[in-house]
């Protein structure tokens, strides 16, 4: 086995552009940036979907319809096997989930999923709960109670 064997491997790896090497490079004088013009100076950037100068396509096309996005509800998720890490008979809220870490400060609705298994009874007060969550909880001796959120509350 010799030395380039073991540096090449089968691996192509695109030389650096050194630019600004003199005419006989091919990027000598304005290393390949044209003369004059945003893009010759430094620091310039392209924001994406300029189309130099010309109207973007993302203006030039109708803004039309109703999007559902702004109504969306969104639940943080937290699973049954979690709920573990809670002492049997513990009443399980919004704020004893914050404490633990399960769910992020600012989570305003929980949704808990029937992912793994539970071995001791608590009472569970969350916004949802998943049909084999609901299930699991109660034949581990607890119970799945739904909390009522906030409306006109975005999340």
């Amino acid at each position: 086995m010799d030395l380039k064997a073991v540096r090449d491997q089968g691996i192509r790896r695109e030389r650096k552009k050194r630019v600004g090497r003199g005419r006989g490079s091919g990027l000598g004088k304005t290393s390949g940036r044209g003369h004059k013009g945003a893009g010759s100076r430094s620091g310039y950037s392209m924001t994406a979907g300029f189309e130099g100068g010309q109207m973007p396509l993302y203006r030039r096309l109708p803004k039309r319809g109703f999007n559902n996005k702004r109504f969306h509800v969104h639940y943080e998720i937290v699973n049954v096997a979690d709920l573990n890490a809670f002492d049997a008979g513990t009443e399980v809220n919004l704020g004893v989930l914050r404490e633990h870490g399960l769910i992020k400060k600012n989570t305003r609705r929980v949704k808990v999923l029937g992912n793994g298994d539970i071995d001791r009874g608590l009472n569970v007060k969350v916004d949802k709960f998943s049909e084999s969550a609901k299930q699991k909880i109660e034949q581990a001796g607890g119970q799945a109670e739904v909390t009522i959120s906030i409306e006109g509350s975005s999340s």
